[in-house]
């Protein structure tokens, strides 16, 4: 990677980082990003909304391939003292999505700089955290007839700049479930008077071990119990409402559909026996993530080809990632470049994205636009 480039890969990371902005609301960030690129490239830009992407053109015959960087942050307090240090309270970059859409730029940059011979798409994508983005940005891939697209994230607890890579599932399905009862109140004398949910909702959590059994599913499912939140704290009411929040989890997305239907059933059989009324709602819905081999094979060549280290990871993450979306549409792959075995993880507070990351994702980044 050329110097220059690098240096201002990693101011433009610096920036990014000092402006967090959630999910769904990275109206500076995405302004940043389309200013850099249109003040140091010549690539077109295709300004979506919430998110854009730039191209190279080849030409017309060439082959259609992808490039994916996330944008926003987290809600979480910068506590470390670094020069680039957040400058809003309750938000920083403790996922390393600054480094990532700086990778891609600095990439853009040397791709608009030293031509390719493909359609080379820099997707810039905002809302991963929440599910939202990539959802929103799959008509991208159709829209661009785009035949593979590639992404990278920072792994801390591998080694330093090590590639590391999966065929198959890389992230699990998940999403988050609400459960609402609803009954009627009664003085806690006479509970008999109305309708209770804490035994129905009781009986839903007692279920949980049962349908998340590794004798009944054939890869991991999780059920996680967030919240239980039932009735008011007035010692003279009988409990009328109540929500159980659930983050429900599965290596396949056939199982966690099982477990989502397994629940929903559960929950009306109760709701009917007590007399109450029971609704669902989901949140941060995000699909697995399953790379194609032969776009996960090309990583290893060009690793190899570069001596960059690979690692092969043993098992999917049970963390889930929306880059998923784009594989049900897509050739491609998602892969991971250590932060250290030993440093800090993401989303702590001791975590900040490590710049040598940088060159390492734009030479691999180079080197499946070159295959």
């Amino acid at each position: 990677m050329e110097t220059k480039n690098l240096e201002l890969a990693k101011q433009l990371r610096h920036e990014l980082h000092q402006h967090p902005e959630l999910s769904n609301h990275e109206v500076w960030t995405k302004q940043h990003l389309i200013d850099f690129l249109k003040e140091h490239t010549n690539l077109e830009i295709v300004d979506k909304g919430l998110w854009f992407y730039a191209v190279y053109r080849a030409g017309e015959g060439k082959k259609n391939i992808a490039f994916r960087a996330d944008f926003d942050a987290i809600p979480m307090e910068e506590k470390i003292d670094i020069p680039h240090a957040s400058q809003f309270s309750g938000i920083s970059h403790k996922c390393g999505h600054d480094g990532h859409s700086a990778s891609l730029a600095g990439f853009a940059l040397e791709i608009d700089q030293k031509g390719a011979d493909k359609n080379i798409f820099f997707l810039f994508q905002h809302a991963e955290e929440t599910g939202d983005g990539a959802a929103q940005c799959v008509e991208f891939i159709e829209e661009n007839n785009i035949e593979e697209i590639f992404a990278y994230h920072n792994m801390s607890g591998m080694p330093f700049k090590s590639v590391n890579v999966i065929d198959g599932t890389a992230h699990c399905a998940s999403k988050g479930m609400t459960i609402r009862m609803e009954g009627a109140p009664a003085h806690a004398s006479q509970p008999e008077d109305g309708a209770n949910p804490s035994f129905a909702i009781a009986k839903v959590i007692d279920a949980i071990p049962e349908f998340i059994s590794p004798e009944n599913n054939k890869g991991i499912v999780l059920c996680t119990v967030v919240q239980v939140a039932i009735g008011e704290r007035a010692f003279g009411v009988s409990a009328s409402k109540g929500d159980l929040l659930l983050t429900i989890r599965a290596l396949y997305e056939e199982e966690l559909d099982k477990l989502q239907k397994n629940l929903e059933e559960l929950a009306m059989a109760q709701a009917e026996k007590y007399g109450l009324k029971v609704s669902f709602s989901y949140n941060d819905a995000f699909p697995e993530t399953v790379n194609h081999k032969e776009s996960s094979d090309k990583i290893r060549q060009v690793c190899e080809a570069k001596g960059l280290p690979v690692v092969e990871m043993k098992e999917a993450f049970r963390g889930s990632e929306d880059f998923g979306h784009y594989l049900k549409k897509a050739k491609g792959a998602m892969c991971y470049i250590g932060n250290g075995e030993e440093y800090p993880h993401v989303h702590t507070y001791e975590y900040d994205f490590r710049d040598e990351l940088i060159e390492t994702a734009v030479e691999l980044f180079k080197g499946l636009a070159e295959q």
